[in-house]
């Protein structure tokens, strides 16, 4: 287990989502579990942010206007700075073949929207930067 400068920095979080409810949502949800939590409103602001928060995850929607979640997966993995920054997709869909696509594409995990609790939210993210330090 990697050790985080004494032990008090905190996991940084950046959520990219474009429905402005859940984002707010789970930004709170998550800055109350611990995390120091950025948002992004679509891809390319996503990517924007991935490079000056510098997060240890990425909570990413596949449905968003500009860029989709698809799409900045792609590119956060095609590049040598944010491919090893683990990828947990957020979606509506029940749409199982985008979901085995992003997961093929290095996604870790995937949560859909209208089947988890924000404390499932918090559960899976501690597995998930867990299993990131644990690679370290």
């Amino acid at each position: 287990m990697k050790q985080i400068n004494n032990m008090a920095e905190k996991a940084k979080i950046l959520v990219v989502e474009d429905e402005e409810i859940l984002l707010t949502a789970l930004k709170e949800e998550l800055s109350s579990g611990g995390y120091e939590v950025d948002g992004a409103n679509d891809g390319q602001e996503g990517l924007d942010k991935v490079k000056s928060f510098k997060p240890d995850l990425i909570l990413l929607d596949l449905v968003m206007p500009k860029m989709d979640g698809m799409e900045m997966l792609q590119r956060l993995k095609g590049s040598p700075e944010t491919r090893d920054v683990p990828v947990v997709i957020l979606t509506n869909l029940s749409d199982y073949e985008r979901i085995s696509e992003a997961l093929s594409l290095g996604a870790m995990d995937y949560l859909v929207k209208a089947n988890y609790k924000l404390e499932d939210l918090l559960d899976k993210v501690k597995t998930v930067i867990a299993r990131k330090e644990g690679q370290n």
